[in-house]
């Protein structure tokens, strides 16, 4: 009944916010901003209980790493916030226009999606960020965290929901789902009469259990089994640089690299001194028989290695006799996340970005930039690994749908 409840009160909120202006939202914002920073104490200090309990459960240091909030954290949340309020109101734009010959006038107008569902694991700065996305784009929205960040998505929903509602934002429009139990996931993803559309953004065991239970539209996020392909033509000096910021800045992320491939015209020269570097900070490396044989020391790679998602410092390392072999590999094992080349060679660039087969395909950068705030959307729902309604980082314009609008002026069907 409660959620029964929540879905209803979401249905009616979203009705209002879809007419909200775009001032009365981006005050709501602003608002919701200065609240998290004002706030910092009671979110760290939900979050140092959230840490401590992860630790007694044996989180590995990756996961909590995901967990952790500190106040440049924070801060960074709140910085999001106000990036999102700055942004243009994609909601009442009309898209495309044309006269018939009869007369009429027939456009393309975005509106909000309606009332959205979120399911996430470890990290809480999603509760502000999805908040805020969906207010923008006039979506009412319902919460539900994992139980390892309960107390800290807890705070931060408390926090900004009672912001919004102070600037008129309807009661029902920010709301937190407070429980961890499977059974209310489960009726979450079922609540066809209120959700529009279900976003999970988790790992492997949520996205099954997602595409076994919901019966709602579900837009699919998450899993990042990302690779970087170091070309036989590529500079060695640029791709050790690109190789070490993508495994090593963030590995608890998932648009961190966990497959290295590398062209045999290149492995000698290329992988002694970039494992030498990834070791020196602390990764591990897990390598077929032909980088073994070049990096005494490496640990054997198994079928296994290429088709996990580590996040945790630990790097799979592959030596591929072709570019044409590491298009197929990727094809084979990557979730459709972020695949990235490095080459000097324009013909090989176009043919990886022609056939790898992923919502976000780099050619001589790192697989980090993978990310809303990266690539100018503000905050960002999730890397929609789908190729339905949206693909890649989700910002405002894919948390909305369009409707035709039509103008006459007394036609009638003869």
């Amino acid at each position: 009944m409660q959620l029964y409840e929540m879905g209803r009160k979401a249905r009616e909120a979203a009705r209002i916010l879809a007419t909200a202006s775009t001032s009365q939202k981006n005050k709501a914002l602003m608002a919701m901003a200065r609240a998290l920073r004002e706030e910092k104490s009671e979110i760290l200090a939900a979050n140092a209980v959230d840490m401590e309990n992860g630790r007694k459960q044996g989180l590995t240091a990756a996961l909590l790493d995901r967990l952790l909030l500190t106040e440049a954290r924070i801060e960074d949340m709140a910085a999001g916030v106000e990036d999102v309020a700055s942004l243009p109101d994609p909601i009442g734009e009309v898209i495309k226009m044309w006269r018939r010959p009869n007369g009429l006038e027939i456009g393309r107008m975005r509106v909000p999606l309606g009332v959205i569902g979120i399911i996430y694991e470890s990290r809480p700065n999603v509760t502000a960020d999805a908040a805020s996305l969906c207010l923008k784009t006039g979506n009412a929205i319902l919460l539900r965290g994992g139980e390892e960040a309960i107390n800290s998505n807890r705070a931060i929903a408390r926090i900004i929901a009672g912001a919004a509602q102070n600037c008129g934002i309807p009661e029902g429009a920010i709301q937190f789902v407070d429980s961890a139990s499977r059974e209310d996931a489960i009726e979450l993803m079922r609540m066809n009469e209120f959700l529009d559309v279900l976003i999970p953004r988790g790992g492997k065991g949520l996205k099954e259990a997602v595409q076994a239970n919901a019966t709602v539209p579900v837009i699919m996020t998450g899993m990042g089994n990302c690779h970087t392909y170091v070309d036989e033509f590529a500079d060695v000096e640029m791709a050790t640089r690109i190789i070490i910021n993508a495994k090593t800045q963030r590995p608890s992320v998932c648009n961190a690299t966990e497959t290295l491939l590398v062209h045999e015209k290149i492995a000698e020269k290329f992988l002694p001194g970039a494992c030498a570097e990834l070791l020196q900070r602390g990764v591990e490396l897990r390598g077929c028989e032909r980088t073994r044989a070049i990096v005494p020391g490496v640990k054997p790679a198994t079928e296994q290695d290429w088709e996990t998602e580590y996040l945790d410092l630990i790097l799979a390392i592959r030596v591929v006799n072709s570019l044409e072999e590491a298009i197929s590999h990727i094809n084979r094992y990557g979730t459709m996340h972020t695949e990235a080349i490095v080459t000097k060679d324009y013909d090989n660039a176009r043919r990886f970005l022609a056939a790898v087969d992923a919502a976000c395909v780099f050619v001589n950068a790192s697989t980090r930039f993978t990310d809303g705030f990266q690539f100018g959307f503000g905050a960002e729902m999730g890397i929609s690994t789908q190729k339905l309604h949206a693909r890649g980082p989700m910002g405002l314009e894919e948390l909305t749908s369009t409707k035709f609008i039509v103008f006459g002026s007394g036609q009638i069907r003869e």
